[in-house]
């Protein structure tokens, strides 16, 4: 059966970090470029990052830019997004999605992506 399963979501402090991983199981992200997207309550889902199939790629949204990073783990089959500073602003559910391609061009745009995680919960507040 193939599945992807996000998990590290949790409050956190404003300035706080998280570190969220991307766990696929029936098939191997090996050859897809995969993307972390975010949905607010009230708001529309939003492409954050993006990680090419050989990793030597990476995008980022510019309110993460400089404090998210992704990173790929062949050998393990993950993705993680690793988040520092974390601001209230980026309280929302977070989903790891594969793309049905290597590359991340226009990353942002969800039908781009087959398969979807369930999704973990970020919470930034004091």
């Amino acid at each position: 059966q193939l599945q992807l399963v996000e998990s590290g979501g949790g409050l956190v402090q404003p300035g706080g970090s998280l570190r969220l991983s991307c766990a696929a199981s029936g098939f191997t992200l090996d050859g897809y470029a995969i993307g972390w997207f975010r949905q607010a309550p009230g708001k529309e889902r939003e492409g954050v990052s993006c990680i090419s199939s050989s990793g030597g790629s990476t995008n980022y949204a510019d309110s993460v830019k400089g404090r998210f990073t992704i990173s790929r783990d062949s050998a393990k089959n993950t993705v993680s997004l690793q988040m520092n500073s974390l601001k209230p602003e980026d309280t929302a559910v977070y989903y790891c999605a594969v793309a049905r391609r290597p590359t991340c061009g226009n990353y942002y745009l969800s039908y781009l992506y087959d398969y979807w995680g369930q999704g973990t919960q970020v919470t930034v507040s004091s």
